[in-house]
């Protein structure tokens, strides 16, 4: 029997001590991303992004899979029936959320705990970290059935891979494993499903100890300059600074009196104590 899903269950979510965990929650059709789904991803991402008790966003899957994609039916086959300005409606709520969680206010990661395919690597690139299961499966499926790795996945794979690895993994179609998808980029690390939730969690919880104004800005600086001369990544990077500075000037401070003039801070050994700023 078919499961019709309301539109507010298509993601699933729920905070516990200071980590969002969001889920796509269509584990029947291997999450594939629907309009529907979309369409509430953004909301939840708007619900989250400035709550006081959230510090970081994780993005995982319900069941067995992250997601496989884009729902070939809902999103190609019936959205396409409806003429151009349903299609490009269509990518603007699927292409609008992985925009918003590229440049979103708290750290995001990605927790890949199955199948991960074609638009899939949408969301895997705005999230800031990726940790993945070693059994997942990656994939651009695209040329299998007939079409090109859009929706920016050939970029995404251009931007993550080396050259030859983003033409083999696009033009041959065949799945990669975590541990592969780590070796090639893709993913930080790959390691057993059982021990993934445990990995992020880990990770998350050393975030959460940063200044959230520096990491907000260090997230956009390494985003920006990629695409940036050296001389413009300078220019760029002496601005943001300038600004986070003009946003929490006394955390700052805070960190370099810690380690001046009370000598018990280190900072390439943890963050300083934000507690007492």
């Amino acid at each position: 029997m078919t499961t019709v899903r309301a539109e507010q269950d298509t993601v699933a979510w729920t905070v516990e001590e200071g980590i969002a965990w969001v889920s796509l929650n269509r584990p029947e059709k291997r999450n594939c991303m629907s309009p529907a789904l979309n369409r509430q991803m953004m909301r939840v991402l708007d619900e989250l992004e400035f709550r006081d008790d959230v510090g970081v966003l994780v993005l995982g899957g319900e069941g067995s899979a992250w997601s496989a994609g884009m729902d070939l039916k809902e999103y190609f086959r019936e959205t396409e029936a409806r003429g151009l300005g349903a299609v490009r409606q269509a990518q603007r709520e699927s292409y609008g959320w992985w925009r918003r969680l590229r440049w979103y206010q708290k750290p995001t990661i990605a927790m890949v705990n199955g199948w991960c395919f074609g638009g899939a690597y949408g969301p895997l690139f705005g999230c800031d970290l990726a940790f993945a299961a070693e059994e997942a499966q990656f994939g651009l499926s695209e040329i299998n059935w007939g079409i090109l790795p859009g929706g920016g996945a050939s970029k995404i794979a251009v931007e993550l891979l080396s050259f030859r690895n983003a033409m083999y993994h696009a033009m041959m179609g065949e799945n990669i494993d975590g541990r592969k998808a780590a070796e090639w980029g893709l993913v930080n690390e790959a390691l057993p499903l059982a021990e993934l939730k445990k990995r992020v969690t880990e990770v998350a919880c050393v975030l959460m100890e940063k200044n959230p104004i520096a990491l907000k800005a260090t997230k956009d600086a390494v985003r920006r300059v990629r695409e940036m001369t050296f001389d413009n990544a300078e220019d760029y990077l002496v601005r943001a600074q300038e600004a986070a500075n003009s946003f929490d000037n006394d955390g700052r401070k805070e960190g370099i009196r810690q380690f001046i003039d009370e000598k018990r801070y280190k900072p390439g050994l943890g963050a300083y104590d934000k507690s007492k700023a």
